[in-house]
């Protein structure tokens, strides 16, 4: 049997990464030319972007009228809204990445069926810092100390 939120998040998947292709935005020269602000700006990502806010104010809309989610028991929110320096840096760390490489993890991923070479240079890096970022983002155990007389 098919487990249903697998399903559910196959077939998000692939309408993503389905529109991320037909749009153009796994292309990282599109992406490039949309960060050139200074240069030969193309705004399609501002325009892609906006399209995607329609249906998300549609599905937080629904979200707020309904206890749990159809496939889950609950909602899976973030439970801080807190912006501090770790957030912001993040975000920048991404900013940046996305600037140099043309690419971020979704369109990513869906490079890789249409430019593997180099999306998987780009998806092992990616996979490294996701690695990285759990080995070292791990809570301390707490060691108890001993006294010595």
């Amino acid at each position: 049997m098919v487990n249903a939120r697998a399903l559910i998040a196959l077939l998000s998947g692939t309408l993503f990464g389905a529109g991320l292709a037909v749009s153009g935005m796994a292309d990282p020269a599109r992406v490039r030319a949309f960060l050139d602000i200074a240069g030969r700006w193309d705004p399609t990502l501002a325009f892609v972007m906006a399209g995607a806010l329609v249906p998300m104010a549609i599905a937080w809309s629904l979200a707020n009228t309904r206890a749990a989610p159809l496939v889950d028991v609950e909602f899976h929110v973030p439970e801080t809204r807190t912006i501090d320096a770790r957030l912001l840096g993040g975000a920048a760390l991404f900013g940046i990445g996305w600037g140099i490489a043309g690419l971020c993890p979704g369109p990513a991923i869906a490079d890789l069926a249409l430019r593997p070479a180099p999306a998987a240079v780009f998806v092992a890096a990616m996979l490294i810092g996701f690695a990285l970022h759990r080995l070292l983002d791990r809570p301390r155990a707490h060691r108890p100390t001993t006294a010595t007389a």
